[in-house]
């Protein structure tokens, strides 16, 4: 199975740790995303792809407060692999209580990272609310509502979505509220399978009436409301 091609986050708080585990990384023809915080990584995961996480293991003992809440939150969303240096060797170390992990650097390189779609995380929080909703597509207005709603955009279900691309744009009207917004189609969901149908679609821009009514659905201001597994 061929790497993936997308970098490896590396994190260790202590300098030497952090080079050991990039030129492991780089051994293998990949390339590694060196960072000394979590808040660093996760900076660097809102804005770019990453195809897994590599964590020098006394980096997730020392961890404390909103340095902790984002390992926790970047560890449920990419692949990790957990290691203690000991030598020359990557130790693949499993803390208590969590799920198990690959045996070595090259199992977790080979099967989880690139069985992995390399994606950003998410900026905002979604909420589950249901808000009434018409897609102008094509002169029509297509009816549909919201399973949840973000800061970012919003999923809209929508029974025949496989019509529709990743990349349009659509004028989006939150019906209950009166405000049309310009929208594009970051991901698809298909009929057919045991979820409910539709498309993820982010906000091109927002403008006062549109932040306005967030505040009010969403209850709190968009730089406090980062996506996260809790607060």
């Amino acid at each position: 199975m061929p790497y993936p091609q997308e970098p490896i986050l590396v994190i260790a708080y202590n300098d030497s740790s952090r080079n050991v585990l990039t030129a492991e990384i780089e051994k293998n023809d990949l390339r590694a995303a060196p960072c000394s915080t979590f808040a660093e990584a996760e900076e660097l995961a809102l804005y770019g792809c990453y195809s897994g996480l590599l964590i020098d293991l006394p980096a997730i003992v020392k961890a404390k407060g909103e340095e902790k809440i984002i390992a926790c939150t970047l560890a449920s969303f990419f692949p990790t692999l957990r290691v203690r240096i000991i030598g020359s060797m990557l130790v693949p170390m499993t803390l208590a209580g969590e799920a198990r992990q690959d045996n070595s650097l090259n199992d977790f390189l080979e099967k989880s990272c690139s069985l992995f779609a390399p994606r950003k995380l998410r900026l905002y929080r979604r909420r589950p609310l249901c808000i009434s909703t018409l897609l102008m597509e094509g002169g029509k207005q297509q009816r549909g509502y919201t399973l949840d709603l973000s800061w970012g955009g919003a999923f809209v279900t929508d029974t025949c979505p496989e019509r529709l691309s990743t990349g349009e744009q659509f004028d989006l009207t939150l019906h209950e509220f009166g405000i049309t917004t310009r929208v594009t189609i970051r991901w698809i969901r298909p009929w057919g399978e045991r979820f409910v149908p539709g498309i993820g679609v982010s906000f091109n821009q927002r403008d006062e009436n549109l932040e306005q009514t967030l505040r009010l659905l969403l209850k709190t201001s968009a730089e406090l409301d980062r996506d996260r597994l809790s607060s």
